[in-house]
């Protein structure tokens, strides 16, 4: 939902709490958790898991190779529950033609850089980017070009926007700025 108006334009950016992310977190931890059971059951010689019988998997080769991918999965499965939790690349971006200032904020990780926040001057601004790939992994990224420093990404790279979206954004947020769009 942006919020705009003749002089202000408030954009919100989408972090890591997407229904895909929760998706995979979900079969990456129950997948491993399910490994690593497995693999303690040929320890213990028991089956923990009612529906899956551990009796014939021996400890030595399998059960140690089975309880060390469960926990693999489980420390990604974290990294990604994590992301989830913090909301990781969440944020807005603000153009504001009164004060002539255009802010860029986004969350990252706990810790020192965990607020990321940008001030350019709008006079700064140069043009707008559009990077579109084509293939099997489409890329389609908007980027502002500045004065003096590189290419700032307005929108996430690994959002999967169809090419009508990434030019209608393109071309409202150069009409707004006042600015050329560049295709590369």
């Amino acid at each position: 939902m942006n919020r705009r108006s003749k002089w202000l334009w408030i954009e919100p950016i989408t972090g890591s709490r997407k229904r895909s992310n929760f998706f995979w977190a979900c079969i990456l931890f129950l997948g491993s958790l399910g490994f690593f059971l497995v693999g303690i059951s040929s320890y213990f010689g028991e089956n923990f898991i009612p529906l899956l019988s551990s009796q014939q998997i021996l400890f030595v080769p399998q059960g140690i190779v089975m309880c060390f991918y469960g926990i693999a999965g489980l420390f990604i499965s974290s990294y990604l529950w994590c992301t989830i939790l913090f909301n990781v690349g969440s944020g807005y971006n603000k153009f504001d033609k009164k004060k002539g200032i255009v802010c860029l904020f986004r969350w990252g990780f706990p810790g020192i850089n965990r607020r990321i926040f940008s001030r350019f001057l709008m006079k700064d601004i140069q043009m707008i980017k559009m990077e579109i790939q084509e293939g099997i992994s489409p890329r389609r990224v908007l980027y502002m070009e500045i004065k003096g420093r590189r290419d700032i990404p307005l929108t996430r790279t690994g959002d999967n926007v169809n090419l009508r979206e990434i030019e209608q954004k393109a071309a409202e947020s150069a009409r707004f700025l006042r600015v050329s769009i560049e295709g590369f």
